[in-house]
């Protein structure tokens, strides 16, 4: 059903990919926590649609959300040629010794997965050369190291495995860091753990995932070219979240927005404003925030619509007021009400 069943390689000494949407995520979800536990650095291209029902295969996050505490690393992409640079860094981040954790290059379904782009490719030779040749420490065919695969791991391990996996993810904020250095030197393409788009000065910002950052962007600069100070934060490490970072760079502005394209059906806010505004607390920046879940099953996202959001942090400013800060991008009214 346009999707497929994510396919999880035993610890043979091969490097695994694979790729997923939806419903096929979601099917073989336990997969997702094995491949993580036993350190399987697979890379899973992840096209985001929505996860049924009812029955709907256009874009939104939840397929990505439903596994966000899973012990993958995630990496969102904004265009085509970003998520083709994301997945040339995958496997390098993902087999790094430190790491050894499972990788997941998200980009939104149909917007970006279907459209066609102009993307810069780099030759064979130094993808090869880069990405580098996979040699596992451990692997289940080594016949000098007899080991055992998903064993039973109870109470007397289970905590210490968990909280290795939590130590993984943490040291790959800097792998992340590192190769993306390497990949800058290779391509010209410079990444970091988010996008800082006119926010040096700006006095409101948007903090957003994936493809709504190209409309946010140009929203941007039709507000900055009448004067008015805007800004945009694309996260583009979603897992390790950056939590520190990201406070420090919204710390000066007035208002922020954040946008979820998935409800986590709490009544507290979607996933993306949940860790950005914890980490605004624990870091000690006291920003006015509001959330906005928008483009639920592939409802189109506009730049009317985003400049709307841009308007409501200004009156949050005048007002010294964030009313409602749980709020809908785009919804018909009559949902609302």
């Amino acid at each position: 059903m346009l999707c497929q069943h994510v396919l999880v390689q035993k610890p043979l000494g091969a490097r695994a990919m694979t790729a997923t949407s939806a419903n096929g995520l979601s099917l073989m979800w336990e997969m997702i926590y094995i491949a993580s536990s036993l350190r399987l650095p697979i890379v899973l291209s992840l096209v985001n649609r929505a996860v049924s029902g009812p029955l709907n295969i256009h874009c939104d996050h939840s397929d990505a959300m439903g596994v966000r505490d899973s012990g993958w690393i995630m990496l969102f992409s904004e265009t085509n040629q970003e998520a083709y640079d994301n997945t040339l860094m995958a496997h390098r981040i993902a087999e790094n010794k430190d790491v050894m954790l499972p990788l997941m290059v998200c980009q939104d379904g149909f917007i970006t997965s279907h459209a066609i782009e102009n993307i810069e490719l780099v030759e064979d030779d130094k993808v090869k050369e880069f990405v580098g040749t996979y040699k596992p420490e451990h692997y289940l065919l080594n016949r000098d190291e007899p080991i055992a695969v998903g064993p039973l791991d109870l109470q007397s391990y289970l905590f210490e495995h968990k909280a290795q996996q939590a130590i993984a993810m943490k040291n790959a904020k800097q792998v992340i860091l590192d190769v993306s250095k390497d990949f800058e030197k290779m391509t010209g393409r410079k990444y970091g753990l988010f996008e800082e788009y006119k926010l040096d000065d700006a006095e409101v910002a948007i903090v957003c995932m994936n493809s709504t950052a190209g409309t946010t962007k140009f929203v941007v600069d039709n507000l900055r070219a009448k004067g008015i100070k805007a800004g945009l934060l694309k996260v583009r490490v979603f897992r390790p979240f950056p939590g520190e970072e990201i406070a420090k760079a919204l710390a000066h502005v007035k208002a922020v927005a954040i946008l979820d394209r998935a409800d986590s059906l709490n009544a507290a806010g979607g996933a993306l404003f949940e860790d950005t505004t914890s980490a605004m607390y624990v870091n000690d920046v006291h920003v006015p925030a509001v959330n906005y879940i928008y483009g639920i099953g592939g409802r189109d996202t506009k730049a009317e619509d985003i400049e709307s959001v841009y308007n409501d942090l200004f009156d949050i400013i005048q007002t010294g007021k964030a009313e409602n800060p749980y709020r809908y991008l785009g919804l018909r009214k009559e949902a609302e009400e």
